[in-house]
């Protein structure tokens, strides 16, 4: 997934100044239950702490209740009934209509910071009072999407909270949302009836085993052939019993191998699943370059979506899995 400097927009690396080129797309399971903000179940005059990824506790005399976070922390919260006061990171397609990243985040309810690389309203951040900023990080002590130019104000103004995605499991990084969420008083509405949910997908998984599936991301002049170890959503899959293919050579950073469209056939799979974040081809895109065209599994019609950046909460991965579960019933062996 990412890195730092890194304008991430598709596989990012953990090398400062490697540019990535793909938007992130996530999906949610689309609902929504009425669930009180942040802090609001927690008992009065109680002291918060809470220990990040960095190892770094924070403690503030009560739980925060204006909390700003990178729209993948958001969606992963708002999940579990956090509800933030602002967002920053992509969340806003071209259109005006809500990023897929954004999950079941309400963004007609929140305060948008940013929605690019390097965009974050430091003004407007101040001015909100926040309690606590929350982000993901694919490089440990560096929060997604909080710009290296103003990252030493943004964090004088209120404790930051880092949870680490990079050589983690999905079911970790949820775990640790879920703890976040919990001790910031969250309800966990529905939390168990989806949890049973994603695990019963899970389970599932292992009767695919014989299929060697294939993730990848395309853009206009070269292909990317993702690095299992370095994804918690392929972590997760890999350890479900599913058979990824691992690049035999990654670039700097270890997040993906690039390859030219015509080098495409340098790995065989019966099943492709391609990223589905804005910024990267779309299938009929993908179509127009022959040497992918003619792959074994683009021609078998086994090419499926990689909901490349799902919220990391029950509802999200259990309807990401219940998807896959579903594409991959159709799939066959090729070789």
């Amino acid at each position: 997934m990412p890195g730092p400097v890194l304008r991430r927009r598709g596989f990012l690396s953990a090398t400062a100044g490697l540019a990535a080129a793909l938007t992130l797309a996530a999906c949610g399971d689309g609902t929504e239950t009425a669930r009180p903000a942040a802090g609001s179940s927690a008992p009065a005059g109680q002291g918060w702490s809470f220990t990040d990824d960095r190892g770094k506790k924070l403690e503030l005399a009560q739980p925060p209740a204006k909390i700003v976070a990178q729209v993948g922390s958001a969606a992963a919260l708002w999940d579990f009934g956090v509800r933030p006061v602002a967002v920053f990171g992509p969340h806003k397609l071209k259109d005006g209509a809500k990023d897929p990243q954004a999950g079941n985040v309400d963004i007609a309810k929140v305060e948008g910071l940013g929605n690019v690389w390097d965009e974050f309203n430091v003004e407007k951040y101040i001015s909100l009072q926040p309690e606590l900023l929350v982000s993901s990080m694919y490089v440990k002590d560096t929060l997604w999407y909080v710009p290296e130019k103003s990252k030493d104000t943004i964090e004088q103004i209120a404790p930051t909270a880092g949870i680490m995605l990079t050589g983690k499991s999905a079911t970790e990084v949820i775990g640790t949302y879920e703890e976040l969420a919990a001790s910031l008083g969250a309800d966990m509405r529905g939390v168990p009836e989806a949890k049973a949910r994603m695990e019963a997908a899970t389970k599932q998984l292992a009767q695919f085993k014989d299929l060697k599936i294939l993730l990848m991301s395309g853009g206009p002049d070269q292909m990317w052939v993702v690095n299992p170890p370095e994804y918690p959503d392929i972590v997760h899959l890999t350890a479900a019993g599913l058979d990824v293919v691992t690049p035999s050579k990654v670039d700097e950073g270890g997040f993906f191998q690039t390859l030219s469209w015509e080098n495409a056939d340098t790995y065989d799979a019966d099943v492709i699943l391609y990223d589905t974040r804005t910024q990267s081809l779309k299938p009929e895109e993908m179509l127009k370059k022959p040497t992918f065209a003619k792959l074994p599994a683009v021609e078998a019609g086994q090419l499926y979506p990689w909901r490349a950046e799902v919220p990391f909460s029950y509802q999200g991965y259990a309807a990401f899995l219940e998807e896959l579960v579903a594409n991959l019933k159709k799939a066959r062996p090729l070789g």
